[in-house]
């Protein structure tokens, strides 16, 4: 027999789902029958699994520690072996974490040999005692926001289920605003807000940006405020009022002022001779990445601000955090007095 008192990443999720994820190889129909059986319980009682859970409940499973364990894969174990990396923690509290990711670093898993920012996350997590082995049959902390590989910068992740749930809805609705900055070939002097429509090639992983709608293609919108420029090269700092794949890289370089460093979109990392949707040729960006050792696109997720929240989040309303630029910007920035 097992008893297990709800905590906080366990409250607020129904019976049934909380067992799912408990013994997450059991079928459904095996815990509808140990309920009726009562050899599953709630408090004392007899459930049915619907039943919502608050903290402090009481679940308790007349079952042998063999069919428990049967019935549990454990993952813990792969994260134990992943290689130690220093997170660039940039606020954690109790339920949320913000992690300036560095360029290079997957946010997610593409595929199950990968390893991720989840899973180096994961690795802090328990070397800190924020999680167990145990507290993670029922919860898994995870990031809410997908950065592109060799994209830098800030990636909010939920340590609680009650943060998690929070910053999923805020990412969903777009009430929490991103901002970003990036380098850029050629002079942009006026802030504008541009269009499009985006088309994406699953097999490629690659966008296309049209300026009339086609079939499979999702609108996209971007601003973007110049803060400084030499004529050859431009700091832009860019919202996305639209959250698409690739969009910020494709819809700069659409009109002809790709990213600095970028491999599928600009002109550099021999991409110098090709021709960008809407753009001209140039030698700029290939020149850069030569004379400053530019190793990836110079895109940078500097600043998340949050919405009004209500409690217990309220304590983040209006709250704004910044990851400092990466070394590859400075170098850019310092050598070609973009100040």
């Amino acid at each position: 027999m097992q008893e297990i008192t709800i905590g906080k990443n366990e409250a607020g999720q129904r019976l049934d789902k909380f067992l799912a994820k408990y013994m997450n190889l059991a079928p459904k129909s095996f815990f509808y029958k140990m309920m009726r059986k009562k050899n599953i319980t709630l408090n004392g009682k007899k459930c049915e699994g619907a039943e919502k859970l608050n903290e402090g409940d009481v679940v308790k499973l007349f079952l042998s520690d063999e069919t428990i364990e049967g019935f549990t894969e454990k993952k813990v174990q792969k994260i134990q072996k992943v290689k130690k990396q220093k997170l660039d923690v940039i606020y954690e509290d109790d339920e949320i974490l913000l992690i300036n990711k560095p360029s290079g670093m997957l946010s997610q898993k593409a595929k199950e040999s990968d390893v991720s920012l989840v899973e180096y996350l994961i690795d802090y997590l328990l070397d800190t005692g924020a999680v167990t082995e145990e507290s993670m049959r029922s919860f898994r902390p995870s990031v809410c926001n997908r950065l592109d590989r060799n994209t830098s910068g800030i990636v909010a992740c939920g340590k609680s289920l009650a943060g998690l749930q929070m910053l999923s809805e805020v990412f969903r609705d777009r009430s929490i605003h991103k901002y970003y900055q990036c380098i850029v070939v050629g002079a942009m002097r006026e802030s504008r807000t541009i269009d499009g429509w985006l088309l994406k090639d699953e097999a490629s992983n690659k966008v296309r940006i049209f300026q009339n709608e086609v079939e499979g293609s999702l609108q996209i919108k971007t601003k973007y405020e110049p803060l400084a420029t030499n004529g050859r090269y431009t700091l832009l700092k860019v919202t996305l009022l639209t959250g698409r794949s690739h969009q910020i890289r494709a819809h700069l370089a659409s009109i002809g002022h790709p990213i600095i460093g970028d491999p599928k979109y600009g002109m550099g990392r021999g991409n110098a001779s090709k021709r960008m949707s809407g753009g001209r040729p140039s030698q700029s960006a290939q020149s850069a990445e030569e004379k400053y050792q530019i190793r990836s696109q110079l895109l940078h997720s500097y600043r998340l601000e949050f919405p009004e929240l209500a409690e217990p989040f309220a304590y983040l309303t209006g709250k704004a955090f910044e990851a400092p630029l990466p070394k590859d910007f400075i170098r850019v920035i310092q050598g070609e007095k973009l100040t």
